[in-house]
């Protein structure tokens, strides 16, 4: 194998994760595929949990840190009857308990789901990558040790049950033996805050009923903007032999900061340099986050905003349609000062 390094490439791909695989797993392939040293993955997935996963490439990893908090959207199958120690299938079991026949009624089921859309506080589970002390919770958990952690805000916008069912347990859950009851099983759809953890929802709605629960399936659909129907197979990945430009996802419609394109060169020669700039320099257009969800817009329609610059705002500079920097507004100095400068633009994708 030859010596990762740089790939040339700056990008954000977005990849349909199966079932099984780690999210550092994914990230490992797309280094391979790449020959790329900087390779990272923005919002973890659970191994137990498939679907959208979003890739940095290059010096594009930069963007993780203006990127979170998006909200997500998930297919998840919850199965009562029993609570696990990870809270979802791939734990042991600590407790069992007669599931109500009234959850095989699709009507009550509709009624508890739609009761979960609203804001709230949730412990995330005890095997998550919250930090407590500096150690993850997980590695904490697997020691033994005794883990303190807090509440944390969350917020669930929409909840729809999808299906009621009847499943063996011991279908759903390895650590159950054979030959264990019949338990209902609900589909349901939700979008949900950046930062919810869908594990301790189906968790604390087994507890809310008395009987436990967890999750069986977990499936992310969307991410933000970017949906499902986007996403490519890592196996497809590995036998791509085209422009990794034309597979590579816009960051714009993840961001939601405003825009400009920069034409001039005296003004592309600053932002090499990270020098500031002065926002009358600039024609600021509209996040394409505050666009991307309307049905009658497509992302590459460029909306101008004539608002002025504010405190703390940060904006995105485009250079030969990639994104080269992005610049916050510092309003004592009536300038825009370089907030990250990417040594090589990040792509926007070949269909823009």
């Amino acid at each position: 194998m030859t010596k990762r390094g740089s790939s040339g490439l700056s990008l954000l791909l977005a990849i349909d994760k199966s079932k099984g695989m780690t999210s550092h797993d994914v990230v490992n392939r797309a280094r391979r595929v790449f020959g790329e040293k900087r390779v990272g993955h923005m919002g973890t997935l659970d191994p137990l949990a498939s679907g959208v996963l979003c890739v940095a490439v290059g010096p594009a990893t930069r963007l993780d840190a203006f990127m979170s908090g998006h909200n997500k959207t998930y297919v998840m199958d919850i199965a009562f009857g029993c609570a696990t120690t990870t809270d979802d299938a791939e734990g042991e079991v600590i407790s069992r308990g007669e599931a109500p026949s009234d959850l095989l009624n699709e009507q009550i089921a509709r009624e508890v789901v739609a009761s979960l859309v609203g804001k709230g506080k949730q412990l995330p589970p005890v095997y998550s990558a919250v930090k407590v002390n500096g150690q993850k919770s997980y590695a904490a958990a697997r020691k033994g040790n005794v883990i303190d952690l807090k509440p944390r805000d969350f917020e669930v916008l929409s909840a729809t049950l999808r299906s009621v069912e009847k499943r063996p347990l011991d279908e759903l859950l390895p650590a159950v033996q054979e030959g264990s009851e019949l338990v209902p099983v609900w589909r349901v759809s939700m979008e949900v805050s950046g930062g919810t953890y869908m594990r301790s929802i189906a968790r604390d709605l087994g507890k809310r009923i008395g009987c436990g629960a967890f999750v069986s399936e977990l499936q992310r659909t969307a991410l933000d903007a970017v949906s499902i129907e986007e996403c490519i197979s890592l196996e497809h990945l590995e036998t791509f032999e085209g422009d990794p430009a034309s597979i590579a996802v816009d960051p714009l419609r993840m961001l939601p900061y405003r825009y400009a394109f920069v034409r001039d060169a005296e003004l592309i020669c600053k932002i090499d340099n990270g020098a500031p700039i002065l926002p009358a320099k600039l024609s600021l257009n509209i996040p394409l986050t505050h666009i991307a969800h309307d049905d009658f817009c497509c992302t590459t329609q460029v909306f101008p905003s004539s608002d002025p610059c504010f405190e703390g705002e940060t904006v995105a500079l485009l250079v030969d349609n990639h994104i080269k920097a992005l610049y916050r507004f510092d309003e004592s100095k009536g300038q825009l000062c370089a907030q990250c400068i990417f040594s090589l633009g990040v792509e926007r994708g070949s269909n823009l």
